[in-house]
C-alpha cells in the first residue's frame, strides 16, 4: 500500500518502539521519512534498517530543533507528515517525593520539547499537512506515583487540540493517538529490572479486557491513518487505543 508516495515525513523519537514503527509504515507507504533520536548509533541503525533518513537531535534541546529545521528545509522546503513522538515516562514516585531533576527532564522532553517542535515546523508544514501527537491514556488517569508523566501527556493533549483550532484555515489536521500499555523499550527505559517489568506487564494484562498487550506496528498504522487522505475531515481528534482498559 502506497498512499503517502510523494510526502515527507518527520518522527521524533523514531529509533525504537512506536516511533521506529511508525516510521517503517510511512517509508513503506512511500514517505521520504526522516527520523530524530538522541544516540547516533541508534538513530543511523534504524535509519538503515528501514530505508529512513537519520538526524541526531534531543527533542527537549531547542537548539537540536532548530538544526533540524534548518536542514529539512534545506533538503526538502516543506513538510507533510510530522509526528510528534518522542517522550520518556521519568521515575515514579509521590508528589510529596517528587525530584526537580526528574520533573524538568520529563516535562523537557514531553510537553516542552513537544510544543516548540510543533511551533518551529509549522512555517514549514505544507497546507493541508498532519500532525499527529503520540500521547497516553495516562492524560485522562490519576495514578499514584505518576503525577509528572500523567501531567506532561495532559498539556501534550491540550495543545495539540489548541494547534486544530490554530492550524484548521490552513487545511492542517492535528490528532491525537493515546495508546494504552503496548510491547515497547519504555519500561526498560526507565531503568526497571526485569523482573519488576515483567510483573508491571502481568499485572496490566490482568487489567486489560482484551487480556494482551497491544503492539507498536498496530500503532504505526493508526498514526498512518490519521496522516493519509482518508482522516482528510479529522482533526482535533484523541484516538484511544488501549484494549478497552478505560471503559
Amino acid at each position: 500500500m502506497s498512499t503517502l508516495i510523494n510526502k515527507v515525513a518527520i518522527v521524533t523519537g523514531g529509533n525504537s518502539g512506536i516511533g521506529y514503527a511508525t516510521a517503517k509504515e510511512f517509508v513503506a507507504q512511500g514517505a521520504t521519512t526522516i527520523i530524530t533520536g538522541r544516540r547516533k548509533e541508534a538513530v543511523e541503525k534504524a535509519a538503515q534498517e528501514i530505508g529512513a533518513i537519520p538526524f541526531v537531535a534531543d527533542q527537549a534541546n531547542l537548539q537540536d530543533l532548530d538544526l533540524l529545521k534548518k536542514e529539512v528545509e534545506d533538503q526538502f522546503g516543506k513538510v507533510d507528515i510530522l509526528f510528534i513522538n518522542a517522550g520518556i515516562t521519568g521515575t515514579l514516585g509521590l508528589i510529596e517525593n517528587a525530584g526537580v531533576e526528574n520533573f524538568d527532564q520529563v516535562m523537557n522532553i514531553n510537553f516542552r520539547g513537544a510544543y516548540f517542535t510543533l511551533s518551529k515546523f509549522i512555517p514549514l508544514l505544507n497546507d493541508g499537512a498532519a500532525v499527529v501527537f503520540l500521547s497516553s491514556i495516562v492524560a485522562s488517569t490519576h495514578r499514584p506515583n505518576s503525577s509528572v508523566y500523567q501531567a506532561s501527556k495532559a498539556a501534550l493533549n491540550s495543545i495539540a487540540k489548541t494547534a486544530a483550532a490554530e492550524l484548521a484555515p490552513r487545511k492542517i489536521r492535528v490528532n491525537i493517538v493515546s495508546p494504552g500499555p503496548h510491547k515497547t523499550e519504555v519500561l526498560n527505559k526507565a531503568g526497571l529490572d526485569q523482573t519488576t517489568i515483567q510483573n508491571i506487564q502481568e499485572q496490566l494484562i490482568n487489567d486489560i479486557p482484551l487480556k494482551k498487550m497491544g503492539d507498536a506496528e498496530d500503532i504505526a498504522k493508526l498514526v498512518a491513518y490519521f496522516c493519509g487522505e482518508s482522516a482528510n475531515f479529522t482533526t482535533g481528534a484523541e484516538l484511544i487505543v488501549d484494549g478497552g482498559m478505560t471503559l
